[in-house]
């Protein structure tokens, strides 16, 4: 790849820790609340005192906060300087004085900053490594960082073959300008926010099982660039070979979104 070419891709990266920003304006206790139990479920715990919680790409700074209230020691970074001050916004909304939660800048690309962490009982990192623009690399590098019979929590987007390639085609042009990104979100607006909206209604299903928002979701679908794929069996097999067993899985049904893992590191008799 040519200086130019990184250059532009450079330029199309998604703004996350603006939509994230805005957000913060919407989040409330009920919220916090539904993200602390879809924390609890995908980690299979019902607390995490004593732990320590590694929050990989931490946008909102939301899960940080549920595993802070959980029990665990957090550390919590974000390759976005602006979504860094989302998750100290939010600690200063909730735990002003809390000691046991540190937020910083960084990438999980960067071995530098990598080396420089401890490991962690829970390393997680939710939707964040297929914007890395070097997914996989991605993932190797987090594996340093989970201890041994540690759990790496992580979801990655779903491949879903031409459909994803035409998502990334929408997240490109989303990126280039602003008229061009608002006439994506009319487009998209009955998919995206209508149909899940409905199904929703029709199944008696909250608002969301995470405590996110169903418009600031969809901006970052639409916008969320660089975009990566992967097939389950492709990351389970990944990780497998590397040491890490999976302890649990959770799909997305086949559709666009993210398919969920949980895998536990193999101990030192490992081969």
């Amino acid at each position: 790849m040519n200086e130019s070419t990184t250059v532009t891709e450079s330029a199309l990266r998604f703004g996350f820790g603006e939509n994230w920003s805005r957000f913060l304006s919407v989040l409330d206790h009920q919220r916090v609340s539904m993200a602390e139990r879809s924390l609890k479920e995908m980690i299979s715990v019902e607390n995490l005192k004593d732990k320590t919680f590694l929050d990989v790409g931490c946008g909102s700074g939301l899960f940080s906060l549920v595993a802070r209230r959980l029990g665990a020691r957090v550390y919590s970074f974000d390759y976005d300087p602006i979504s860094v001050a989302c998750a100290r916004e939010l600690k200063r909304r909730y735990c002003p004085i809390d000691t046991e939660w540190t937020i910083t800048v960084g990438s999980a690309l960067d071995n530098e900053f990598l080396q420089s962490l401890d490991t962690f009982d829970v390393v997680y990192s939710w939707g964040v490594l297929h914007h890395t623009g070097s997914m996989w690399q991605a993932m190797v590098n987090l594996h340093q960082l989970v201890k041994s019979r540690g759990m790496l929590a992580i979801a990655i987007y779903n491949d879903q073959g031409w459909k994803s390639r035409y998502w990334r085609l929408i997240k490109r042009a989303y990126n280039k300008n602003p008229i061009l990104s608002m006439v994506l979100i009319c487009i998209h607006f009955p998919y995206l926010i209508g149909g899940r909206w409905g199904v929703r209604m029709l199944t008696h299903r909250r608002s969301h099982n995470r405590g996110m928002s169903l418009w600031y979701d969809m901006i970052d679908w639409l916008g969320g660039y660089p975009f990566e794929v992967a097939r389950p069996e492709e990351v389970h097999a990944f990780h497998q070979e590397r040491g890490f067993a999976l302890k649990r899985f959770k799909t997305c049904g086949g559709r666009h979104g993210c398919n969920e893992f949980l895998f536990e590191r193999k101990g030192a008799d490992f081969q």
